[in-house]
């Protein structure tokens, strides 16, 4: 089709093919993806540098990770309070341990400060137009499904700029692929990170997102 208009498809930078992916691995895509995250050494050292707040924040969400009892996290505090310092150690430390740790934000610029991190939208497959009860749009079968059925951690940064009815959707797709309807997220570990006078547009009227 390109060369019948004159062109050619060395002509554009498309992205290089990865060839280190092996389809008879069996391994979904997206977990190898996730997995070959490259990660900085020194981030695992930087629980030394914590303060106060973010080592009790931090310790409190390991210890959620290690029991692994679910639960629902909310990192308070507008731009230059630390927030991607605490999402890089967590991410760092989960990561060392071989687990599976997923950096996601609303915005493509919160995204890309984080190691490995994606636009929520894109990630989880979240339809551009959601009705009251929709999900996304991956299936249980999809790599996905897969990968969000092993992380042991999930950040979704700027998450009060999103619409509830987004967070909502990923909460009945996680109920959905861990077979766990009666917990929040399914029972995955989930960190939202945001300002709170702005959380009123991600509780809405749910007392569980509350």
């Amino acid at each position: 089709m390109l060369q019948s208009m004159g062109k050619d498809i060395r002509s554009f930078p498309l992205l290089d093919i990865d060839h280190s992916y092996d389809d008879a691995s069996h391994i979904p895509r997206e977990i190898f993806e996730e997995a070959s995250v490259e990660q900085n050494p020194k981030d695992v050292l930087l629980c030394n540098s914590l303060n106060v707040e973010q080592r009790s924040t931090y310790d409190e969400i390991m210890a959620a990770v290690c029991s692994k009892q679910g639960g629902l996290f909310f990192v308070d505090g507008p731009g230059g309070t630390g927030k991607t310092f605490l999402y890089r150690e967590l991410l760092a430390k989960l990561r060392s341990q071989d687990k599976l740790a997923m950096a996601t934000a609303t915005s493509r610029v919160a995204a890309a400060i984080m190691p490995g991190g994606r636009m929520t939208h894109s990630y989880f497959k979240i339809p551009l137009t959601l009705q009251e009860g929709g999900c996304c749009s991956f299936t249980k079968q999809s790599g996905t499904a897969k990968l969000l059925q092993q992380a042991a951690l999930i950040i979704w940064d700027e998450a009060s700029m999103t619409k509830r009815q987004n967070v909502k959707a990923l909460d009945n797709s996680l109920r959905d692929i861990m077979g766990r309807s009666n917990l929040l997220f399914g029972g995955k570990i989930v960190v939202l990170g945001g300002i709170s006078d702005r959380s009123s547009l991600l509780c809405g009227k749910d007392p569980e997102l509350k």
